[in-house]
């Protein structure tokens, strides 16, 4: 997956790196990771490439011990903090790299200072009275921090008793544990808002060692007038609501074109509503003088369209939602809604077994939906006027015979055109092995009676946001992305291998294990285990939609199975199988 190394992929949130080999085309030592220059806040490097089988290579000085049979190569050497220079050397090949190793966390300036960038707020910020406000700053250990703002003066203490939190990314390197905190202290102090007005930039003062040092955070602070009430619609056909101001923070259920709510908070160019979920302001507009959005709801119908059953929850206004899916349940909370429901009608479709509502005082209402089966195939949602329109998603009719006639299936060879993904030792970018087996695998699932639908077909670049674009137009029974694996600099290239699959609504989680399962015990390869996690090619909700990473390029061992046309044609019979045998399973029994 290119993410970690090469490119924009699939696992979001890291860095792009350049591609560079350091071998002219006629030399046989070649490295394709790190580029030279290459920075990394971690704590070793691995070394990614090839060289004659038949000779040694030699990184500074020490031979390299585990080489596959053609030569390859990943070596992970630690890093000092700063410059570190390495030489590989192979009969009269030589080529240098430097990697320097800089800071994880805030840095300090050389003469007494703050931390740039640790000023908070970074950006203007607004709050309801009643609401904490924090200001904070990183600066040196041992000294006296304090900040100005509208009239008062607050002491800002060390918070040396909170640990740091490594990338979510450390789950995958299994380096998940908490980080005990060293280097520059942070320094906080919080108060409740109170009267409504405008308090300024707060004014930090440093001193230390008969020295003083004053500076302004970027941001102000705003206390909103409760009485004043803003009110913005959504714009964006799925307006992306998180727990908190920034992309940092996790992802909530997108909210349906047409959502009202109030704002209750501001942060840079985040709003924050009043169901507690964030969202850019630049998915909203401001509704003029709207008053403040909060519905009844009464009975609910329901209706069957092709392939879909419907159910309808007539509102006053649309208000924000909630979805929590299980494995025979599903949820839909609606805020800002007081129930009066008390009738409810649910055709008889085979799908939906009954229909229970709570509330959950003041304002909100759960409608749980229990299911007649435990796997569920996706969902939709939507408002029609001011009618909130859930769409669930039918079994396929499944022939015992012939398990995958009449589905579709969408497969998504990831990367592509100028984005090449993860390369393997001797230069081979991951979006070659990619295209090869899911085209092997479109013949195979067509033999089989499968509509196939491919994000591309060839080496052309498709846009990361493009391909699950594609999926929710296309409505495919099932959608597969299919990859090969690398690892963040911390990683272990040379030992870590296998089969890996990822999943993020419940509708996919039963898929992506049993794929995954069958892969590794048919073809007899090792596992490297089944995530959720939030990823473009997952979060499509409108059917069970799985990103696959079916090995690692960066391992010496396991990329000459990758490359091998033999292996990659019983891999993709073997992942067509898997498919069959899945839906045959999974799906509703023909009449």
């Amino acid at each position: 997956m290119a993410q970690w190394v090469w490119g924009a992929a699939a696992l979001a949130g890291l860095s792009t790196v350049s591609i560079t080999t350091l071998a002219s085309a006629q030399s046989s030592l070649q490295v394709v990771y790190p580029p030279n220059n290459h920075q990394t806040t971690a704590a070793q490097i691995f070394f990614i490439g090839t060289g004659a089988p038949d000779q040694p290579v030699l990184l500074n000085g020490e031979p390299i011990e585990d080489r596959s049979e053609a030569g390859h190569f990943a070596p992970s050497r630690p890093l000092a903090p700063g410059l570190n220079t390495f030489t590989l050397t192979q009969g009269d090949q030589t080529l240098s790299i430097t990697v320097t190793r800089v800071a994880s966390g805030p840095v300090l300036p050389e003469t007494l200072g703050f931390a740039e960038g640790s000023l908070l707020p970074g950006a203007d910020i607004a709050r309801q009275p009643g609401d904490w406000v924090c200001l904070g700053a990183v600066a040196p250990a041992n000294a006296t921090v304090t900040a100005a703002l509208a009239g008062q003066i607050y002491t800002l203490l060390p918070q040396g008793d909170r640990a740091d939190l490594p990338p979510n990314s450390a789950v995958l390197t299994d380096q998940a544990n908490p980080i005990a905190t060293t280097g520059p202290s942070r320094y906080e102090s919080c108060f409740m808002a109170e009267a409504p007005g405008d308090l300024g930039q707060p004014v930090y003062r440093l001193a230390q060692g008969g020295s003083t040092v004053t500076d302004a955070a970027p941001g102000s602070v705003t206390v909103l007038e409760p009485s004043a009430i803003e009110v913005i619609e959504v714009t964006a056909a799925a307006g992306v609501a998180r727990t908190g101001p920034s992309t940092d923070y996790s992802r909530l259920t997108p909210l349906p074109q047409g959502t009202r709510a109030r704002v209750t908070g501001r942060e840079g160019d985040w709003l924050r509503l009043d169901y507690g979920g964030w969202i850019r302001a630049s998915e909203t507009v401001a509704v003029a003088g709207a008053g403040v959005p909060r519905s009844l709801i009464r009975g609910i119908t329901s209706r069957q369209v092709p392939g879909w059953t419907e159910i309808l929850f007539p509102l006053q206004v649309p208000v924000p939602v909630d979805v929590q899916q299980d494995s025979d349940t599903f949820t839909l909370t609606l805020h800002n809604t007081v129930p009066q429901t008390d009738t409810i009608f649910v055709t008889d479709d085979g799908l939906v077994d009954r229909l229970d509502w709570h509330p959950v005082l003041p304002d909100q209402v759960q409608y749980r939906i229990n299911l007649k089966s435990e796997q569920q195939w996706g969902y939709k949602l939507r408002y029609e006027g001011t009618t909130l329109v859930l769409s669930l998603r039918q079994p396929p009719a499944v022939q015992a015979s012939r398990p995958l006639a009449g589905t579709t299936i969408l497969i998504d060879p990831g990367h592509g055109g100028e984005e090449p993904g993860a390369l393997g030792p001797d230069g081979t970018p991951e979006k070659t092995p990619n295209l090869q087996v899911s085209l092997l695998l479109q013949a195979a699932l067509e033999a089989r009676g499968a509509r196939v639908i491919m994000t591309r077909t060839d080496d052309s670049t498709v846009a990361i946001n493009d391909r699950p674009a594609q999926i929710a137009q296309v409505e495919p029974t099932l959608a597969l992305s299919i990859h090969y694996n690398a690892l963040p600099d911390s990683g272990d290239a040379e030992n870590t291998a296998g089969i890996g699959a990822f999943w993020f609504h419940p509708q996919a989680h039963s898929l992506a294990q049993f794929l995954h399962d069958y892969l590794v015990a048919e073809l007899d390869r090792p596992s490297y285990g089944v995530f959720w996690n939030n990823l473009a090619l997952t979060r499509p909700h409108v059917t069970p939609s799985v990103l696959l990473e079916l090995g690692f390029m960066i391992n010496p061992n396991e990329f000459e199975w990758i490359v091998d046309p033999q292996e990659q044609a019983q891999l993709a019979e073997t992942l067509a199988e898997g498919v069959e045998l899945w839906v045959q399973q999974s799906g509703a029994g023909s009449e």
